[in-house]
């Protein structure tokens, strides 16, 4: 029988030894239970159809196209095994990827740089808000719409004050108003009013399940529009 709170999880990585380390990383947590390691999309869906896992860790980019493999093993799993969490793991911070891992809904997934594999409680925090449903996007993603930031370009980031930014990262990773509080020593009615000020300026209703990932998404989807009308370097 699985121990309560121990999330069953699957890895899909190519490289032996990055999967290898991955699995240790997370089992050595005690929080997780990796029940299958994959090395390609294909083995991936085969593996979650097998072991119904609570929540999958895979790489971006996996055999035979290494393009992004992982992020349309990612949709299919949640269109097919909607229980079934899904973090992918990136090493660039290009807010396209993003959009085409959310394209048809935000809901159980997230996007991680790999960087993060190293912070093991944001990877375990990943593993378990997808799980539950809920949506992570790396903070990072954030930080570099904010240095993208320039008088000719349209940018909603220009009206959000920097404590707002603070928030809004912590919004990317999934954290609730309390973790917000937390994290960065603010008061409740503070929190709330921060929050409620950034779904104003960027024109969002405040109410929504997904509402939070969709404040990220809406930077995302208008930094991509403005890089249409300039260049853009590659991932």
């Amino acid at each position: 029988m699985d121990e309560p709170g121990v999330l069953r999880v699957v890895i899909a990585e190519d490289n032996y030894l990055v999967r290898e380390g991955i699995r240790r990383l997370l089992e050595d947590s005690g929080e997780i239970d990796v029940v299958s390691c994959t090395g390609n999309a294909t083995e991936l869906l085969d593996a979650v159809r097998r072991f119904s896992p609570d929540a999958v860790l895979t790489d971006i980019r996996m055999p035979p196209g290494h393009h992004m493999e992982g992020i349309e093993a990612a949709r299919t799993i949640r269109a097919v095994h909607p229980d079934t969490g899904v973090v992918v793991l990136s090493q660039h911070a290009d807010e396209s990827y993003a959009l085409a891992l959310f394209a048809d809904g935000s809901a159980g997934l997230g996007y991680l740089l790999k960087d993060r594999v190293g912070d093991l409680e944001d990877l375990v925090h990943a593993l378990r808000e997808v799980r539950a449903g809920g949506s992570v996007i790396d903070p990072q993603i954030v930080d570099t719409l904010v240095r993208r930031r320039s008088a000719g370009a349209p940018n909603p980031l220009a009206d959000l004050s920097p404590r707002e930014l603070d928030v809004l990262r912590e919004m990317a990773q999934g954290r609730t108003n309390a973790g917000i509080e937390q994290s960065l020593y603010l008061s409740s009615s503070t929190v709330e009013k921060h929050v409620n000020a950034i779904f104003t300026k960027l024109h969002l209703p405040a109410t929504g399940v997904h509402r939070r990932v969709a404040a990220v998404l809406a930077l995302l989807q208008n930094d991509s529009r403005a890089a249409t009308h300039g260049e853009r370097g590659q991932p």
